[in-house]
């Protein structure tokens, strides 16, 4: 247990899996009162025990699943980690396409916010996940990227605003992360090929050589929270292993 999570409230948003789920288990085992809310609970029993089920669409859902974590005492920390994929351009996509995403990736994250951020007790700090999509892209993910640049966008108006109530706001900006939303669509694109040759080729784009595991953005999203993190507000923090570092031209 470190003093910088212990007695700390904070409620996850898509924490049943991936990035969310390995966030929410290392503040809990920091020391920190951890709810997690989602569509569909977690696979492991001690998970499910802080599982609040919500549909982030839904404003009277999050601000349910918001109250419950809160309790009487408030809330110290919020974490956004609700995202799904689309892939295509503005012409391929459907309009029901984009606005699923954006009802999901950023207007959940306006509703998490709005709702934690009144129970938020001296001061708070929230992080939202976003993505390096939000700040170069790839072809054929336009209602993504969109949805991650607004997330980015809303990250920093948020931390002015609410700056005076020391209520620090930051976004992390994961390369590609070994989750079951990269796995899923590396299952659809591998062709011939397995899934697992698709996730180490999009390894190789990284400088590092590799994709991301979950618990080393739960590492980064933990100390943004924390008070170690006192001074950070309206960044915007890239865990991807080089990914915008580097130049497409090679030697």
């Amino acid at each position: 247990m470190s003093e910088a999570y212990a007695g700390k409230r904070a409620i996850v948003f898509g924490g049943s899996s991936g990035i969310g789920l390995a966030t929410a288990r290392l503040l809990r085992e920091r020391g920190a009162t951890v709810a997690i809310a989602a569509v569909e609970p977690p696979m492991a029993a001690e998970d499910k025990d802080i599982w609040i089920p919500c549909d982030v669409r839904d404003a009277r859902q999050v601000e349910a699943a918001t109250v419950d974590a809160a309790g009487e005492d408030g809330l110290d920390w919020l974490v956004y980690s609700v995202g799904i994929q689309r892939y295509g351009t503005v012409v391929e996509t459907s309009i029901e396409e984009y606005d699923l995403v954006q009802a999901v990736n950023v207007r959940g994250a306006f509703l998490a916010a709005k709702s934690a951020i009144p129970r938020m007790r001296n001061g708070g700090a929230i992080v939202n996940v976003s993505s390096v999509q939000g700040t170069s892209c790839q072809v054929g993910v336009a209602a993504y990227a969109a949805s991650k640049g607004s997330m980015d966008a809303l990250t920093r108006a948020m931390a002015i605003d609410h700056a005076a109530a020391n209520i620090r706001v930051n976004a992390v900006l994961p390369g590609t992360v070994d989750t079951p939303m990269v796995r899923t669509a590396a299952e659809s694109m591998k062709g011939d090929g397995s899934a697992e040759d698709v996730v180490r080729q999009w390894g190789r784009f990284h400088p590092l050589g590799r994709v991301a595991q979950p618990l080393e953005v739960a590492k980064v999203i933990a100390f943004l929270l924390s008070d170690e993190a006192s001074f950070c507000t309206g960044g915007s923090y890239q865990v991807d292993g080089g990914l915008l570092a580097q130049l497409s031209v090679r030697l």
